[in-house]
């Protein structure tokens, strides 16, 4: 079983970067000795092969491992043989279609907001409250790991079946028609502790709401929807190194600068 580790090995090599030090011109020429970083190179020619090899290790990881590795619960399959996965998939189909109707509508909400990025919030806001007011169901923001909500991260919703107790967690997503099959990333998991929102064995249920393309001046108009049961899904890592402005604009690394007229 692959194990998730990339992110610890990530933070270990971080800390012994912040101490390395910086060789330049005066440091680094013929017949200078290297800069004391073995222990950084060391950590750095152990992580780069392994994140180069993807084929191996980063591809076709079962989420469910995924999940259990970060947060030490199982993602469990849809019964649908069970009497409550039975019910509740139904409860929340009446909702993705009242949803889907609302959003549509000719004075829908999302009808003046321009980037599809940002509907998305929508769709989350009206699931949680025609969920929320389903009989037999409760449905909310899940908590972190630090009990507070959090609406950015997986997953959206955090929905209970009163009568068994059993949890069922819902991210929505929104696509455009015809990129079903695309191989753009439109799923993100970013493993976390104190920000953690995955905290029971539970089903996990992605709702993918499709939409026509839009063109100016036109409603937005959503074709259809599927949920899908993660109990198999398979996901990716990209490993990638980041940093923002306020890292690369520091003044002492500013060698010359210009203005306009």
């Amino acid at each position: 079983m692959l194990r998730v580790v990339a992110p610890f090995v990530f933070l270990a090599i971080l800390g012994s970067w912040a101490a390395a030090p910086i060789p330049n011109e005066s440091t680094v020429g013929p017949g200078s000795p290297a800069p004391a970083t073995a222990p950084t190179k060391a950590a750095v020619d152990q992580l780069i092969p392994w994140l180069l090899d993807e084929d191996r290790q980063l591809r076709e990881i079962p989420f469910a491992e995924v999940i259990l590795d970060t947060t030490g619960k199982h993602v469990l399959a849809v019964d649908v043989k069970n009497e409550t996965d039975q019910r509740v998939i139904k409860q929340m189909s009446a909702a993705c279609d009242e949803t889907m109707r609302r959003m549509n509508a000719a004075d829908g909400p999302i009808h003046k907001v321009g980037r599809i990025n940002e509907v998305s919030t929508y769709f989350e806001d009206t699931l949680r409250e025609l969920l929320n007011s389903t009989p037999g169901l409760s449905c909310d923001f899940p908590h972190t790991a630090q009990d507070r909500v959090m609406r950015s991260g997986y997953p959206d919703l955090r929905i209970v079946d009163v009568a068994s107790k059993r949890v069922f967690y819902l991210d929505a997503k929104l696509y455009a028609a015809g990129s079903r099959d695309s191989s753009f990333r439109t799923f993100y998991f970013e493993p976390k502790i104190a920000t953690n929102k995955v905290r029971d064995d539970t089903v996990h249920f992605i709702v993918g709401f499709e939409h026509e393309p839009r063109g100016k001046n036109v409603r937005w108009k959503f074709t259809r929807w599927d949920l899908v049961d993660l109990a198999r899904f398979k996901v990716k890592m990209k490993a990638e190194f980041q940093g923002s402005n306020h890292d690369m604009y520091r003044p002492e690394a500013i060698v010359a600068s210009g203005r306009g007229d």
